[in-house]
């Protein structure tokens, strides 16, 4: 590939003017995905320009209109810290008529809301957990078709957040006490699913029309007791006091019995087909002890730092980091026009 004109394009917390650099942030931890994939695009030799996005959209077109680049890299997963927003900012992208990385307006909208995508995979033959959701306003109560215990979230969120030990419910009560929680405190709609017994694995996948499944990675909960839920809380994915304290990690598969790679494989391809994926994506599953695979949640535009899933999958299957940001970089050229 020739060296390009890149705009690595990310979400920023506060409003910086376009020529900003972002030293500063870039050292910090939060700010980890957007520093890793700035470098692996410099050491590509590409020519990069960084913008941060707020609450301004004119921003962004003002620099595509006086310094139009070859692509977008697209890492902005809010607006205005709105998280529903990133399909709305692929959107824009889409009418600017630039080649752009990653999932689609159409694809990003699907995973974004947890029920409308566990609908469409569930039409496909597809396991998701059995679910419902509670709108607000709405009356809350327990639906006869679904089995306790639940695991309750907000319907549009991602990154685990609004998730904790307290999501798990085991009684009516329990149910609508957490539901009413979580509409009133983060204001949004929610979606209650039966919890999955069984082992969580992170399936990552790249391509458009020729798509690969990347070696599986795990997360193991160490010290949680036999009887307490063991599941990907906001505590457990990214405070690292908790995750010492209880022994969780993330690591590649361990044993697995004959035959359950390749169809947790299958599985994940189709699911990525029917939800017209492209690019990369990240799936988040649940396999019981007697080899039923579930999808918990699919996950468009997953984190793209070196450490996290995706980046460790790829190594692990002889892809370095850079040829992996190289790679997204060339199916943005690739994608499938809407």
């Amino acid at each position: 590939m020739r060296k390009l004109k890149v705009l690595l394009l990310f979400d920023s917390p506060y409003f910086k003017p376009r020529d900003y650099d972002f030293k500063k942030e870039f050292q910090d931890l939060d700010w980890v995905t957007e520093d890793d994939v700035y470098k692996a695009l410099c050491d590509n030799g590409h020519q990069v320009k960084l913008l941060g996005l707020h609450n301004d959209i004119s921003i962004l077109l003002e620099e595509v209109k006086e310094n139009k680049p070859d692509v977008i890299f697209n890492l902005a997963d809010v607006f205005n810290q709105k998280s529903h927003l990133d399909k709305n900012v692929a959107g824009v992208l889409e009418m600017l008529d630039i080649p752009y990385t990653g999932a689609s307006p159409a694809t990003l909208f699907i995973c974004s809301n947890k029920a409308l995508c566990k609908k469409i995979l569930r039409f496909h033959r597809i396991k998701v957990p059995r679910f419902y959701t509670f709108y607000r306003n709405f009356r809350i109560w327990l639906p006869k078709r679904l089995r306790l215990p639940l695991i309750v979230k907000p319907l549009r969120e991602e990154a685990s957040r609004g998730i904790s030990q307290a999501s798990v419910v085991d009684s009516e009560d329990a149910l609508v006490e957490r539901v009413k929680f979580i509409q009133e405190s983060m204001k949004m709609d929610v979606i209650a699913e039966e919890y999955i017994d069984g082992r969580e694995f992170y399936v990552s996948v790249l391509g458009n029309k020729r798509i690969k499944v990347l070696p599986l990675r795990e997360m193991k909960f160490g010290e949680f007791s036999e009887d307490e839920p063991r599941i990907a809380t906001y505590k457990a994915k990214w405070n690292y006091d908790y995750r010492q304290k209880w022994g969780i990690k993330n690591v590649f598969a361990g044993r697995i019995q004959d035959g359950l790679a390749e169809q947790i494989e299958e599985v994940c391809k189709r699911a990525y087909r029917e939800l017209n994926m492209e690019c990369y994506a990240r799936f988040d599953i649940r396999v019981t002890p007697d080899s039923r695979i579930y999808i918990i949640e699919a996950n468009a535009n997953p984190c793209l730092a070196m450490y996290d899933e995706l980046g460790q999958s790829a190594e692990k299957a002889g892809v370095s980091y850079s040829k992996l940001i190289q790679k997204i970089l060339l199916l943005a050229f690739k994608r499938t026009k809407i």
